[in-house]
């Protein structure tokens, strides 16, 4: 994942200054280099997605519901430091709980015991902690697998994916197997609402980026964001 993104940065990096076209959103300037990504993403999705098709049909729902709480809980620890770096410590002291709770308690994750104790499960990343510090999200960006991001986003991505405890085990074939099932199960969680999204959008592209649009600036501002025209002073920034 980490090479496929520098792959990417890469890739934008020299295609930006030449593949701009004229769009229909001012947010998205390259609209014509992320729709080939978005095209390039739906292919791999030919493949993806059937595995994560079957897997939502063949492993029962108890099972899918720990393997999401077990990766819920190591997401946790790096959900707390960014609760902590925008200042919000009862959220971040919170996390804290979660992971110590579910950690022992709810048997390594597995059980989501700290929601039944009414600790509340946050969701934080560093983008949303670029975003409180000020920092402009950028250009909107579309990856292969990664998915919609702005360049805050993607740059907190690069972030987060280093964070990750997954990509710092030394055991090569359970670091793969994990990272793999987690990959998965996050694609099948998606199942859903892609259906949502196919019945409904007339341009699929346009349909999964305002709705990202609307979902970071809620998620940056904790669900109480500025006016519009406060958010295009951030963009020019």
């Amino acid at each position: 994942m980490r090479n496929l993104l520098i792959l990417a940065l890469f890739v934008a990096a020299t295609s930006m200054t030449g593949c701009a076209t004229t769009a229909n959103n001012p947010r998205d300037p390259f609209e014509g280099f992320n729709r080939a990504m978005f095209s390039v993403n739906e292919g791999l999705d030919t493949v993806v997605k059937p595995v994560a098709q079957g897997y939502d049909a063949v492993v029962p729902d108890l099972i899918k519901t720990g393997i999401g709480n077990f990766f819920g809980n190591i997401a946790d620890v790096w959900i707390a430091v960014n609760n902590f770096l925008q200042g919000k410590i009862t959220e971040g002291a919170s996390d804290v709980a979660r992971v110590l709770v579910n950690s022992t308690v709810g048997v390594a994750g597995l059980i989501d015991v700290a929601s039944y104790l009414e600790l509340e499960k946050h969701n934080e990343d560093f983008g949303q902690t670029l975003g409180k510090w000020g920092i402009g999200e950028g250009p909107y960006l579309y990856w292969p697998l990664i998915g919609p991001k702005n360049v805050r986003d993607t740059f907190g991505f690069a972030v987060d994916s280093s964070v990750d405890p997954l990509g710092h085990m030394h055991d090569v074939r359970a670091r793969n197997t994990l990272t793999g099932v987690h990959f998965i199960d996050l694609r099948a969680s998606l199942l859903p609402a892609e259906k949502v999204i196919e019945a409904a959008a007339f341009d699929k592209y346009n349909y999964i980026r305002d709705a990202y649009f609307q979902m970071r600036r809620n998620a940056v501002h904790d669900g109480n964001p500025p006016p519009e025209d406060d958010d295009e002073d951030e963009i020019e920034e």
